[in-house]
């Protein structure tokens, strides 16, 4: 049974549930969010918007609004340990992409989703303190989700269908997927904060250097102030770990000291940035551990569907995982306009999707594009001269086409695909 008459419901109010509530307002369909926290707050550090990611934005109105939480990134860059360039090439419309790569402040851009979706569909909208932990098939065709507030009641909600995008602890996940088991650790520990910098390389670079077992990111999130002439700037450290020697959790915001791993970085002082200076000058830093689930056999269960997170949780490797979350909603959208609301639209929007993002997710805990820094440190250690004499250019190119491709940014591709949702188009 397909209706518009009865909303979407959408568990989690992150990146994936707004982006799929602005897209269901843009083709007509009614949609209701639940969120767990009490009330939303623009937590987080830098993340990139990928430009198949930018493109889907961009047609849900929002390309004005884009420059206030980022900055378009101009290049991509890997260095090996003494610092100096493995491969860079152009990101974004550097590269001819017809759409920008965007890196952003993460809780920025999950404030400005969620004011569109309040200004366009209404205050009430987005329901928060109110966590979806369970559903069950209705006889009609629709589903019923059991919400549990954050005062201690609980309410049953009947919906057309329902799209958990609530995330690596999916309980709509957990119940699909009852014996999925817990998030996968495979040793490696990240501590992420924010400081602020002179611009380095282009001024919009995103520069990761280092090897697969240690290894520092950094880019830039906001333009230069005009006055002081120092960026926003996002920072990763990152140290791998035997599993059989360290406990970790999968919480993403525990804050720590920055003696918890600085020391092992405190040589790291190159031509363009001295690493443990910057680090020092954050005000806050987080740590997490890098984790993933295995990829499952299906996202969706009758009226039920997995998006995001919930669907595909990956290793940051790749600056995919938000990117995926927001093509996620609008691949639901255009399955939505193709087939009307229910369960064959859902299914659609899985066979289109599933295979190669579970793909994916394996791919990138296979390090994904930095796996290029793995075969400098087996040839080299990570430390040269010239790159060209470890690795030529033909096979540094080669490398990085095939992980572009499978990520679904390929630029020739996407830059002649059609929109993913004609303009106009409403559900049926």
């Amino acid at each position: 049974m397909a209706s518009t008459e009865r909303p979407v419901l959408i568990a989690g109010g992150g990146i994936a549930g707004l982006s799929l509530a602005l897209t269901c307002h843009q083709i007509g369909v009614p949609v209701r969010v639940f969120e767990s926290v009490r009330e939303l707050a623009p937590l987080g550090v830098g993340i990139n918007l990928q430009p198949n990611a930018v493109r889907e934005l961009y047609d849900l109105g929002l390309a004005d609004d884009l420059p206030s939480i980022g900055i378009s990134s101009k290049e991509w860059a890997l260095c090996g340990r003494n610092g100096r360039e493995v491969w860079s090439e152009p990101r974004g419309l550097d590269a001819g992409y017809r759409w920008p790569q965007y890196a952003v402040h993460r809780g920025r851009l999950q404030m400005l989703l969620y004011q569109a979706v309040r200004e366009r569909l209404g205050e009430d909208a987005v329901v928060t303190g109110s966590r979806v932990v369970g559903y069950a098939d209705e006889l009609d065709g629709g589903v019923a989700v059991n919400i549990e507030r954050r005062d201690g009641s609980t309410e049953t909600v009947s919906g057309a269908v329902l799209i958990a995008c609530d995330g690596l602890h999916s309980a709509v996940r957990a119940q699909m997927h009852p014996d999925q088991g817990p998030p996968q650790w495979g040793g490696a520990v990240m501590w992420r904060g924010t400081a602020y910098g002179p611009p380095i390389r282009s001024g919009s670079s995103f520069v990761l250097a280092g090897t697969m077992e240690q290894r520092f990111v950094h880019y830039p999130i906001s333009e230069a102030d005009a006055d002081t002439g120092l960026q926003l700037q996002n920072w990763i450290a990152e140290l791998t770990f035997d599993r059989e020697e360290r406990q970790i959790d999968s919480s993403w915001n525990k804050e720590v000291s920055l003696d918890t791993f600085l020391p092992e970085f405190e040589s790291w002082r190159f031509d363009w940035l001295d690493v443990p200076a910057f680090v020092r000058s954050a005000e806050r830093t987080w740590e997490f551990p890098m984790v993933d689930r295995d990829p499952v056999d299906r996202w969706v269960d009758g009226p039920v569907a997995l998006a995001g997170d919930a669907a595909h949780v990956m290793y940051p490797v790749g600056s995919n995982g938000a990117s995926q979350a927001i093509v996620d909603g609008r691949v639901l959208g255009a399955k939505f306009v193709e087939f009307g609301v229910g369960c064959e639209a859902l299914l659609a929007y899985e066979n289109a999707l599933r295979d190669d993002i579970n793909a994916l997710v394996l791919r990138n805990r296979g390090a994904g594009p930095i796996a290029l820094l793995d075969v400098v440190d087996e040839r080299c250690g990570g430390e040269f001269d010239d790159i060209d004499d470890v690795i030529p250019r033909a096979e540094r190119e080669a490398f990085m086409e095939r992980y572009k491709s499978a990520a679904g940014f390929a630029r020739d591709a996407l830059n002649a695909a059609p929109p993913t949702i004609t303009p106009g188009a409403r559900a049926h």
